[in-house]
Order: C-alpha cells, then structure tokens, then sequence
C-alpha cells in the first residue's frame, strides 16, 4: 500500500482545512517545498499536492508550487484542486504531476473527464469522489449533489477508471478514523480498483486497517502535521508493509 502525504496548499502556504470548511484553515508551514523534502527525506516517494485556490478559482493557480517540488524532489506527485479545462492539464502536467485527480469537473462536465481520460491513460487521471452522507461533493466540497457514491465510482470504473481517490468529508481533518465500512463497500463491487483512501486517518492502527481491506494508497495529511504519526514510524510502516 503506497502511503502518500498531502499537502493543500493556500496563498502558497501548506495548510489544513477541517471538513474541508475553509474557515478552519490552519497555517502548518510557509514553505511547501520543505515539508516536501522532509517527506522525501524520511523515505516517502508519493506526494498528493491539492491546490485549494485552485478549487475554489475553478481554474490551476498554485502550479508554480507544483514546478518547484517536482523539479527538487524526486516525489511522484499527483495533482488536484481547479483542474478544469485541457489548459489547466496542460500546466499541470507540463509542471511535473505525474497524475492529475478531478472531482467536480468529473460530475459536471462528464465528457471532459472522460476526453482526458482517453487522451492521457487510465494510469495518469484519478477519480476524486468526495461524499458527505453517501454523496458526491463538488466545488472544493461546498457543493452537494444527488450522486451516490457508490454508483459514481461504478460507472467510471466502466469507462476504464483505475485509479480513485475516495474522501468521506465528514471525516476529513478530523482524526477520527476512516471510513472503512464505506472503503470494504467500494473494493467488494469494484475488486480491480485501485483505491486510495483519504480523510480521518489518525494513527497508525488506521493505516493498518485500510492496508488489510485492500485499499491501493492511503492519504496522510493532519495526523502528520499534528505528530500523530511521525515520518519515522510512517519510515517503518513502509519498510514492514
């Protein structure tokens, strides 16, 4: 299981929301590039780079940051927040994601998604399937929709999606635990999926649970940040699994 920090980033500061509620954004360093070398340092070689403004200015605004890490670091980086059109892929891929993730644009624009999806490969572009009670957010999370997770995960698997990056909301920043139930769900229809759980992982007991129901990658962000989980015991957690 690739374990994958995260770093979101706003006005070019590395940052934590709660719940995805921008309101609650906490300052955890100024300078991305550090926190990624530190990342680098301690043995880690994926890094999930979210560009809030991004998210919130419906286009890329944070891919100078990107450019930076991917040109000092060795990290395979994948890239979200704004991405919304060929030209935002363009930068960000032209900046040094390896992969990109859409959520919204996924919901709202299904044949965009998919145009990049078949242009790019199934190994480049990431499902983002963000959900609040069972269902599909959008627009940096302050959107709901009517779409079960569950069947949206689905019908993109059935147009080649191989990698998904699953968020319950609710359990984001929260430090709570996963959403396991919901992961095993997922896996048990969709048993070539290649997902990535994210939100709530608080300890290292929690990335042992996604790691025995099957998840492909798990995301990291607060636990990291609050030293809940330190880049040594995360350094042991990949050498044993």
């Amino acid at each position: 299981m690739r374990i994958i920090p995260a770093i979101d980033i706003i006005d070019g500061q590395c940052v934590r929301l709660s719940k995805g509620d921008y309101k609650t954004k906490k300052v955890y360093n100024e300078n991305p590039l550090e926190v990624a070398k530190a990342f680098e340092g301690s043995g880690i070689e994926y890094l999930h780079l979210v560009d809030l403004d991004g998210a919130k200015s419906k286009h890329i605004v944070n891919h100078k940051i990107l450019e930076s890490i991917a040109s000092k670091t060795n990290l395979k980086i994948d890239f979200g927040g704004g991405l919304k059109s060929d030209k935002d892929l363009q930068i960000a891929f032209e900046c040094g994601a390896q992969q990109i993730t859409g959520g919204s644009i996924a919901v709202n624009d299904r044949d965009l998604f998919l145009g990049w999806l078949s242009k790019f490969g199934s190994k480049k572009i990431i499902l983002g399937a963000d959900a609040k009670d069972g269902k599909i957010a959008t627009s940096g999370w302050e959107k709901s929709s009517d779409l079960n997770i569950e069947d949206f995960i689905e019908e993109y698997v059935s147009e080649g999606i191989e990698y998904v990056i699953s968020t319950d909301i609710s359990k984001d920043g929260m430090l709570q635990g996963p959403s396991v139930k919901l992961y095993e769900s997922i896996l048990d229809n969709n048993k070539k999926l290649n997902l990535i759980a994210s939100g709530g992982i608080s300890n290292l007991q929690d990335l042992e649970d996604v790691y025995q129901i099957g998840c492909e990658g798990v995301i990291i962000g607060k636990a990291i940040y609050e030293n809940r989980i330190s880049l040594k015991e995360l350094e042991h957690f990949i050498f044993d699994h």
